[in-house]
């Protein structure tokens, strides 16, 4: 099979890594630079299965800035632009992700166009009335960042959505190139494919937001919030995992996704997914009004990114706990290895960490690793557990 990779972020470069290991993949991307190090066989994001397979796997995969040559004799194209949620409309912008299905129908006409995207629910219907075809069908991603690959190569289920007779072939492409042969196929309506996207997304940010709020509520009572979290989770309906404390959900899919699952109920009755929103919101509230306690005059940021071996900050919740400091006055600077400039957001980078360990009054940590020990007694964090949640 000859299959079309638009868009090298986490998900279309782990589903090009993953597929060219049975197929001829060609990953189009207007980034010359991502091209280049995918030809290179260098990853373009920080995920360690994707930088060894690149590195040592016979990988039948090329990357593009050229169109035509992409979707030329295409079997099938998989959409993986960005969509990111807009507040002005309340709703994901597809404008990318309308404008590569459109190419792909225009120079793939025999593909099958497979959405990767995260959208609205009903988007993929919507655009199949509007273009007269059938040949777009919805699937959705359940990746990590920093485990991409890993999470499609031992895929929890694999969704499709099952109004194209060839969609059931595009899942079993996955399965036979995942590592794990009896993951389960789920075939869907595109309404309900996109809605699972969301409500899982959502269901997870429901989770972080609650162990959140549990915290928050024995921080202010002097209580032990590892003690009941250990307590809460022994429950085996409730379970000993992705139960660690944070600043608040954050990264590529949570904070938009559940924003898009909220707008999607503008005309359906709700409660919580109003709450889960602004649950988050008051999170960095209390972990802003935590740390100004201390009345610190320089607090120092350690690191940007949500998760270990991430290099992703985008919507990070620290960024929002940043903001909240600077908005009274206190200085702030930032240790973030992976920033090369001088400054973000009108803060100095410190690029040196015993340099920035000592001038920091305060050093805040949404993830404690092991270079904070010897500065331990400036470290506010909430992490109880030393892992991601």
């Amino acid at each position: 099979m000859k299959i079309a990779v638009v868009g090298t972020g986490y998900v279309g470069i782990s589903n090009a890594v993953l597929l060219a290991q049975r197929n001829h993949v060609v990953a189009l991307d207007v980034n010359k630079r991502k091209v280049a190090q995918i030809n290179a066989r260098v990853s373009p994001i920080g995920d360690a299965e994707i930088e060894e397979y690149l590195a040592n796997r016979n990988l039948d995969l090329v990357a593009t800035v050229d169109r035509e040559a992409a979707y030329r004799d295409a079997d099938f194209v998989l959409v993986a632009t960005p969509t990111d949620y807009d507040p002005e409309t309340n709703y994901f912008n597809t404008s990318t992700v309308e404008a590569v299905i459109g190419d792909a129908l225009a120079m793939a006409p025999n593909a099958l166009i497979i959405v990767k995207s995260t959208v609205p629910v009903g988007f993929t219907d919507r655009i199949r009335a509007e273009r007269g075809t059938d040949a777009v069908v919805f699937s959705p991603e359940f990746l990590r960042e920093g485990r991409a690959l890993f999470d499609n190569l031992h895929p929890s289920r694999i969704i499709v959505g099952n109004t194209h007779p060839r969609a059931i072939d595009f899942a079993r492409l996955l399965l036979d190139a995942s590592l794990k042969p009896e993951a389960s196929i789920l075939q869907t309506g595109n309404i309900e494919a996109e809605a699972i996207k969301l409500f899982a997304n959502t269901y997870l940010a429901m989770r972080v937001a609650f162990f959140n709020e549990l915290d928050t509520y024995a921080a202010a009572h002097g209580a032990a919030s590892r003690q009941i979290i250990e307590g809460v989770c022994l429950d085996p309906r409730i379970g000993m995992f992705y139960n660690n404390p944070s600043f608040g959900y954050g990264g590529y899919c949570l904070p938009k996704d559940t924003k898009q699952m909220l707008a999607n109920y503008k005309d359906v009755p709700q409660n919580l997914i109003q709450a889960i929103v602004s649950s988050n919101t008051t999170r960095k509230d209390f972990v802003a009004s935590e740390v100004l306690k201390r009345n610190p005059r320089v607090v120092g940021i350690h690191r940007l990114a949500m998760k270990a071996g991430s290099d992703n900050f985008r919507a990070s919740s620290i960024l929002g706990v940043m903001k909240r400091l600077k908005a009274k006055g206190v200085e702030v600077i930032v240790y973030e290895p992976l920033i090369e400039e001088s400054a973000l957001f009108n803060s100095r980078i410190v690029h040196d960490l015993d340099a920035f360990n000592q001038e920091a009054d305060v050093i805040i940590a949404n993830r404690v690793t092991p270079e904070l020990s010897d500065v331990a007694d400036k470290v506010y964090s909430r992490d109880l557990f030393g892992v991601d949640s």
